[in-house]
């Protein structure tokens, strides 16, 4: 039995891909109702961020990995000096769990990120911004930022000094504005005995700042391929990483920059349950309890995977006409998340489609197409 801190839709997931290889999961979370709660029968009723809920799990199981990186890595270092095992290591995680970490981190591995600089905690009319930097920019909170949410486009010098008037209680980063062709994700793991296997490097499209939709593989040269590949395998090892990472990336006329990075499984990596033989899931399955460590090769020529989030309340359709209408669509794979309420913007599942042309643009079509009748049925958020 493996132990995850965390009940969300990427613990449920979990769940399933230890189903598939008759691993049981215990999840650490908050209510029974919570998706992964539903999932398994093992279950500690604690808020995944409480150190006693996981002391507790850790009765259960010795292994024990995280849905997201949302963890105080001081209260749980003391359960891993009592001998559990976490996936990836804590000493891994510490500085990917804030962004700015992460990008001291990019820096100091003269790994290219976008130019940035940390915001003082306090208001700061005395903040100034380096003489090349042009509006608008984008600001992030160095922790707790997702789906959208933590992040604000800031137009002008007016918008600034108002966002610096603010009192925070999180710190903040600027970011200078990147102008990018495309945006980049791949997913990676890395076993006990530093073999690192990757999911194909997708594309990923946006949509009020939040992921629409997934195209794998991405169509990229092979350059690109290599560079991305290489910075997983050099962030990996400096990290001493052992367990699923995903990191996403901007690529345009300023060439390949890495945006974020996320210590675990990642909405990008979502095709691969349905498209490769083994998913990120499985990865991390594997990886957590000591099996072997399958490759995850694609068994298709290409996938389309596109986010169902929460409609208005007034939307005209239901959400179960809305799944069957869904459901009917020949060659369509609904994974529903079972979670309690509908609101809107909130994740609640998400589809996937296997694509049948082999060249890109065709491939392309073939998803857009598929796209239009999905956005028909249930429209972005």
């Amino acid at each position: 039995m493996i132990g995850v801190v965390g009940g969300g839709q990427l613990a449920m997931l979990l769940v399933e891909a230890g189903k598939k290889r008759d691993i049981d999961v215990v999840v650490q979370t908050a209510a029974k109702t919570d998706p992964a709660a539903k999932k398994t029968s093992h279950v500690i009723l604690h808020d995944p961020t409480n150190p006693v809920g996981t002391k507790l799990l850790a009765e259960k199981s010795r292994l024990i990995t995280f849905e997201n990186e949302w963890v105080d890595i001081a209260s749980l270092l003391p359960i891993e000096k009592n001998g559990v095992t976490f996936v990836p290591k804590l000493q891994s995680i510490r500085p990917l769990i804030n962004k700015i970490t992460q990008r001291e981190l990019l820096n100091s591995l003269d790994i290219p990120c976008p130019d940035w600089l940390p915001i003082p905690l306090k208001n700061s009319s005395d903040f100034d911004l380096p003489a090349d930097w042009e509006f608008p920019l984008m600001a992030k909170a160095a922790k707790g930022g997702y789906d959208g949410k933590g992040t604000k486009i800031v137009k002008n010098l007016k918008q600034l000094k108002e966002f610096l008037l603010v009192e925070r209680e999180e710190q903040w980063m600027l970011e200078k504005w990147v102008s990018f062709d495309k945006e980049l994700s791949i997913v990676s793991s890395r076993d006990l005995k530093g073999i690192v296997r990757s999911l194909p490097i997708v594309e990923t499209y946006q949509s009020k700042q939040v992921c629409d939709w997934v195209l794998a593989p991405a169509d990229i040269n092979h350059d690109v391929d290599l560079m991305v590949k290489n910075i997983v395998s050099s962030l990996l090892a400096e990290l001493e990483y052992v367990g699923v990472i995903a990191i996403e990336f901007f690529y345009g006329s300023e060439g390949l920059l890495v945006n974020e990075i996320a210590p675990r499984t990642h909405n990008s990596g979502h095709f691969s349950i349905d498209a490769c033989t083994s998913s990120q899931f499985d990865q991390q399955i594997c990886i957590t309890s000591g099996i072997n460590v399958p490759m995850p090769e694609m068994l298709v020529n290409g996938a389309l995977m596109a986010n169902l989030l929460g409609l208005q309340s007034n939307y005209p359709k239901t959400l179960s006409q809305r799944l069957d209408d869904l459901r009917s669509i020949p060659g369509l794979n609904v994974h529903w998340y079972e979670k309690e309420e509908e609101k809107k913007g909130r994740k609640l599942g998400h589809v996937t489609y296997l694509l049948k042309n082999k060249d890109a643009l065709p491939r392309k079509r073939e998803a857009l197409d598929v796209l239009k009748t999905i956005r028909s049925i249930w429209p972005t958020s």
